[in-house]
């Protein structure tokens, strides 16, 4: 048996207080002024003093540059490990990689820490301001 209505004591506070703040959900906001002055066109961005050398090509540098520096473990050539690691780092000052992270496991302790290894020896890289995620490959076949 359900209870009257009169029976349940709410107090007034409650009452009132769901439908001031639906109000207030419902009230427009007035949209702002359109400005006079039409808004300059937006800049370019340049990522780091590279001499006219285009990004794309800077980044393809620092793959080459990490992959010839890598040195496959010989304890994960033995075992026919292989796989990807990818490796978060920043490039300070004189091309040195900072703050080298490894972001995606490849699945191996040894391909890991090769690969940042690897991003370490390759210095000096091209300037790239901001952090960089390169992936670094493990395949038997392209081993000495």
């Amino acid at each position: 048996m359900v209870a009257p209505e009169s029976a349940c004591y709410c107090p007034p506070v409650r009452r009132t207080a769901l439908p001031t703040l639906l109000l207030l959900a419902l009230v427009p906001v007035p949209a702002a002024a359109e400005p006079d002055v039409a808004a300059p066109p937006p800049r370019r961005a340049e990522d780091a003093p590279s001499g006219g050398v285009p990004f794309d090509d800077r980044l393809a540098e620092i793959r080459r540059r990490i992959q010839e520096a890598l040195v496959y473990p010989p304890l994960a050539r033995s075992r026919e490990v292989e796989g990807e690691s990818e490796v978060a780092f920043e490039i300070g000052p004189g091309g040195t990689p900072a703050a080298i992270r490894v972001e995606r496991s490849s699945g191996s302790a040894l391909l890991d820490a090769a690969a940042a290894r690897a991003v370490r020896d390759a210095a000096p890289l091209p300037p790239v301001l901001g952090r960089l995620r390169v992936p670094v490959r493990f395949a038997l076949d392209a081993a000495p």
